[in-house]
């Protein structure tokens, strides 16, 4: 009665000898192929099947990377202040004309360069179809632009240069031709003589030391008799362009007039004037526009502003981009002009366009 138990037990025995056959490694002979491992038909086919699935994830995954409609990097140099929303107003403007996408991102201060080249970098691993980008400083952007260009990603450069070439097209203000005009509208208000000040940006931004070149060079041609006594940086923060209006009247009691050559340290003369008492009595002429510095300019305390158009500056900015990507070539560089800005053509339907743009039509 024990023979079933004794064939079962040999059988089992029998099969387990065949897996190990199927399983083992034999040594190569000489001269012949690599190591082959020989499995049974079972893990042969499951093998061919992973093998397949691989493969046809290869071929789809980059088919799921693809997006829907063109992405393109918006950079500024920072979004402390008005200027700044409306640049990413007008991007956005053009990206809605055009049905592609915009990514805005840029540091908390135009003072961060650090953070920028973080965020360029970020872009070029997102693979964006372009970059629309304001250089915080024009030598410590150089290099990342070059990664932008050896990436193969069009970028254009907005409102502020950097020392490169490698860049599809240049939009920005006039910015020495800006400083010009400030320069001879404080030469003008002050009768061509007395002491002025110059309230700068910070240094390594390309566009204000471009209208703060132009000032100092007019005020010195074409107004030998005003003396430039003072000249500081507010390093683009309000209150460091408030301390340094304050230093600067103090040690100058006898100053006559002021140029500040961008939005925030045209807020921080203003406050600094304000403080000691020398509103209207020391004459101010700012660069770029906010709601704070119009309504300085209403009440008098800014004798006037020069203007940017920083809507059609982001506007025409992305726009090359967009015409690069369907073949059509742009210039190498695009200046828009100026505007100068008084109490007396405020009021004018073309200064109100360029003071007031649709910011929260675009921003929604």
């Amino acid at each position: 009665m024990r023979q079933p138990t004794r064939l079962f037990t040999a059988e089992t025995r029998r099969h387990r000898e065949l897996n190990h056959q199927n399983t083992r490694y034999e040594a190569p002979r000489s001269g012949s192929s690599p190591l082959v491992t020989r499995h049974s038909p079972f893990v042969t086919g499951v093998f061919l099947c992973l093998c397949a699935c691989v493969a046809g994830l290869a071929f789809v995954l980059p088919a799921c990377r693809r997006r829907q409609r063109p992405l393109f990097a918006v950079i500024p140099k920072g979004q402390a202040n008005s200027f700044w929303q409306t640049v990413h107003a007008g991007a956005a403007a053009e990206a809605r004309e055009a049905g592609v996408d915009i990514n805005w991102n840029g540091p908390a201060l135009e003072s961060d360069f650090t953070r920028q080249i973080t965020i360029v970098d970020d872009c070029i691993n997102r693979h964006v179809d372009g970059i629309v980008l304001a250089p915080n400083d024009r030598e410590a952007l150089v290099p990342a632009i070059h990664r932008v260009h050896e990436a193969g990603i069009p970028l254009t450069v907005i409102d502020s240069g950097a020392n490169t070439e490698e860049y599809i097209c240049f939009v920005a203000t006039d910015n020495y031709g800006g400083g010009v005009l400030a320069a001879r509208r404080l030469g003008q208000i002050l009768g061509k003589r007395g002491n002025a000040a110059l309230i700068a940006n910070a240094p390594g931004s390309a566009s204000t030391l471009a209208r703060e070149q132009g000032f100092k060079e007019t005020l010195s041609k074409e107004f030998p008799d005003i003396k430039l006594v003072a000249w500081q940086y507010g390093m683009a923060e309000y209150a460091r362009s408030l301390a340094v209006t304050e230093d600067i009247l103090a040690a100058h009691p006898a100053l006559d007039g002021i140029f500040a050559s961008n939005e925030s340290s045209a807020v921080g003369a203003v406050q600094g004037v304000k403080a000691r008492g020398l509103a209207g009595a020391v004459k101010l002429v700012g660069f770029d526009s906010s709601p704070t510095l119009l309504d300085n300019l209403r009440s008098g305390t800014i004798d006037a502003l020069v203007v940017q158009d920083p809507f059609q500056m982001a506007y025409t900015g992305l726009k090359t981009l967009i015409g690069y990507r369907a073949g059509r070539k742009p210039p190498k560089r695009i200046d828009l002009p100026p505007t100068l800005v008084t109490h007396d053509n405020l009021s004018e339907p073309r200064v109100e366009r360029l003071l007031n743009p649709e910011i929260q039509k675009y921003l929604k």
